[in-house]
């Protein structure tokens, strides 16, 4: 797959340059190169037909999206512990679905249908997916990957498996390290069920005979700390040949006996329960919200159940009593052929930690045009810098903040903080810069949704070393992720600004892609300014020129540039919209995008996850193509061009086109101006991606999702870039004569 492109434009629009570098093609003499044949369209439909197009269930797409994830744990020509990582990644993003989407389609099974979205018929036909993903999980799991790995002599033994050395290791294990650590509660009147937290191991067991006091309770929980590791490795000395390992599960299945001495255990089975997690907080009636949310965490683990897992053995009447404990339906319950958590599997990647099994190590190249710390302000006054990660490096981002902390001249540093991670060098930047006598303001979004613990440490360190914290607008969620730098340079203040599509988060920085654009554009950083003042001081919205601010013009502001493009082109003048997101569920936005297609734009959207426009609906989205893009590297970049007639414009946002990044949440969009960095992002961002031929899904009518057609020589657009950016081989030296 080519990756160096020309991209020609639509008819009547400004031919788009060729990155500085690549070798020229044409549309005629290579198809893969051109955005798209109007050809391959019919006729416009009427504009008002949009009124018939029924959009695309969310939380469905949401689940075909995982769908597609789960297809890597498929293929065969991924190297086979990053099948695993792929499945314990499905297992992951189905705990947050169901922690996040759930409970209104549960509300709504449990109460009928009172006329919302979410409707007793919705459930049942969003729990039939979600079992038959789930199923498919295990069935790949069980069929494929432990046959897989044991021909790798990697294998997990059930007790049944192990030799009588393994059996003796197992139970002295048990013994010195679970035991001391399980507490089994037998449950009677002055025992109730006990609270058991969100995607917890825990065990229930049915016992025969009577307890110490003569009492039949018959009835018992077993809660497994979180602390213990799931699996273990057998140590050489037992393992024979091979890779050994044991479950902490099956050891504690095998030893259930030896926790109810003068018992009989007749029946036990696994079990899991997934909560609500969704923290709600009145910011209006708080007092603080870093003391709200805190206090709210404590509940987090022990919110409305939501669904509950199972062994496949559990009988009838263990399953009947936890179904009625957590006040679940029949359809909630989920029954498993293996471990009831196979996020915690992940571990067994860790374990080997075996190279040939992973794929190859990747390590990004030090930013394009980039200086090496020291002289990244001075390249910043000559032009803007551009790192797309994770190809490039995020330390790029790192040296510069660094080098504003070391630089005398330097008097403030303006920060956002949405997702940045516990532990993270950022922090002791910031608390550097203060101790240097630096003015640090820090931004910080406390409902970061599963972040909230970490920022708010973030939030408490900074404050105690004395610098400005604030935690946004009440009401909206900061999303933007900025960093602004003001240094003293004679008789003026220069600003240096960071605007990012993803999170300052050294850690995903390599597994994400998304893009850093470094400026010193004075327009562009005086509105970084103005933002920053808005979220501490709150005052009216900020008169911005350059940037384009949620929720006060965002939205608006985007669907006025696809109506434009829709207008050109019925005018004849040429319309073309080609979109990267995350994610796309804003109904304006689709109407807006159906309005422009029918008026002959041609569209292209470049969609990771869900979409809830159907698109190529004959007569109504006939000129709307959707795609998504599956790699090794979690698709995060937002690029949004649009054009109409001979006006182009390309966007960067840290907004996805959804209905709360709109209207609830504070994000940013950005033009990049630079020709040759705006080239960069075509060819990278959404040229390469349209013509992925290795990775690509295209979105069907009906909301299914098929496989684009692949080379026999497809890399795939990630693969191409990493190609793009891997550093050249380390030179042979030369031999002596």
């Amino acid at each position: 797959m080519k990756i160096s492109l020309t991209v020609p434009a639509a008819p009547g629009c400004a031919a788009a340059e060729v990155v500085a570098g690549a070798e020229p093609a044409s549309a005629a003499s290579d198809p893969a190169v051109a955005w798209g044949s109007p050809a391959a369209f019919s006729s416009p439909a009427a504009p008002n037909s949009s009124a018939y197009l029924v959009l695309l269930d969310r939380d469905h797409s949401i689940l075909a999206f995982n769908e597609r994830v789960l297809d890597w744990a498929v293929r065969e020509d991924v190297p086979l512990l990053e099948r695993l990582r792929y499945l314990c990644i499905v297992s992951s993003n189905l705990d947050e679905f169901f922690e996040v989407r759930a409970a209104a389609h549960l509300d709504a099974a449990r109460g009928g249908d009172d006329g919302h979205a979410s409707t007793a018929a919705s459930f049942d036909a969003l729990a039939r997916k979600a079992h038959e993903l789930v199923a498919r999980q295990y069935t790949l799991f069980n069929d494929a990957l432990v046959p897989a790995l044991a021909a790798r002599g990697i294998r997990i033994l059930s007790h049944g498996q192990r030799t009588a050395a393994q059996r003796r290791w197992a139970g002295e294990h048990f013994r010195r390290e679970v035991r001391p650590l399980l507490i089994p509660v037998g449950l009677d009147p002055a025992h109730p069920f006990p609270q058991v937290a969100n995607k917890s191991l825990n065990f229930i067991v049915r016992l025969r005979g009577s307890d110490a006091f003569g009492r039949e309770n018959e009835i018992a929980i077993v809660k497994v700390p979180r602390a213990l590791p799931r699996l273990m490795r057998l140590p050489t000395k037992v393992a024979r040949r091979g890779r050994h390992f044991a479950s902490l599960s099956s050891m504690i299945r095998t030893h259930l006996a030896e926790l109810f001495p003068g018992r009989q255990v007749c029946e036990f089975s696994q079990f899991r329960v997934t909560r609500h997690s969704d923290m709600a907080v009145d910011e209006e009636d708080v007092r603080n919200l870093r003391t709200a949310l805190r206090q709210e965490l404590q509940h987090r683990h022990y919110g409305q159940a939501v669904r509950l897992e199972v062994s496949a053995g559990c009988t009838p009447f263990l399953a009947d009593f936890l179904q009625t404990q957590f006040a679940l339906p029949a359809a909630a319950l989920y029954r498993v052929q293996g471990p009831v958590n196979l996020v915690r599997m992940g571990q067994l990647v860790e374990l080997v930690d075996d190279p040939a099994l992973l794929f190859p190590p990747w390590r990004p190249a030090w930013p394009a045009k980039l200086p090496r710390p020291g002289a990244i302000m001075a390249q910043l006054r000559r032009r803007d810098v551009l790192i797309h990660q994770p190809f490039e490096s995020f330390d790029g981002v790192l040296a510069f903040l660094r080098e504003a902390v070391n630089d005398p001249q330097v008097l403030a540093i303006k920060q956002t903080i949405y997702r940045t991670g516990a532990d993270s060098e950022l922090l002791e930047l910031l608390r550097e810069a203060m101790l240097r006598g630096k003015e640090v303001t820090a931004v910080v979004e406390l409902k970061a949704r599963f972040d909230e613990e970490a920022n708010i440490n973030w939030a408490e360190a900074l404050e105690s070393v004395g610098a400005q914290v604030v935690y946004g607008v009440v009401g909206l969620k900061t999303h933007a992720k900025m960093l602004l730098v003001t240094r003293r340079e004679g008789a003026r203040l220069r600003r240096y600004g960071h605007l990012s599509t993803g999170n300052y988060n050294p850690r995903t920085a390599r597994l994400y892609t998304d893009l850093s654009h470094l400026t010193a554009d004075e327009q562009i950083t005086a509105d970084m300014d103005a933002v920053f003042d808005h979220l501490a001081n709150q005052n009216r919205r900020p008169k911005l020129s350059r940037l384009l601010l949620a929720p006060f013009d965002l939205h608006r502001s985007l669907i006025g540039k696809i109506d434009a493009a829709g207008l050109a082109a019925e005018r004849g003048e040429g319309g073309r919209i080609v979109a990267k997101m995350n994610a796309l569920t804003d109904e304006d936005l689709i109407r807006a995008l159906v309005r422009a297609g029918q008026r002959g734009a041609r569209i292209d959207l470049i969609v990771r996850g869900a979409c809830m426009l159907p698109a190529q609906v004959p007569g109504v989205t006939d000129r709307i193509r959707v795609r998504s893009v599956i790699g090794r590297f979690l698709e995060h970049t937002r690029v949004f061009y649009f054009c109409a007639g001979t006006q182009e414009e390309l966007y960067l946002s840290s907004a996805d086109w959804m209905n709360r990044n709109m209207l609830r949440r504070v994000e940013l969009a950005w033009p990049v101006t630079d020709r040759k960095l705006r080239q960069r992002i075509i060819d990278e961002c959404l040229v390469a991606y349209l013509h992925d031929d290795r990775d690509a899904w295209t979105l069907k009518p009906d909301g299914h999702y098929a496989r684009a057609p692949r080379a026999l020589d497809g890399t795939g657009a990630q693969n191409a870039l990493m190609a793009r950016y891997a550093p050249p081989p380390t030179a042979t030296p030369p031999q002596e004569q």
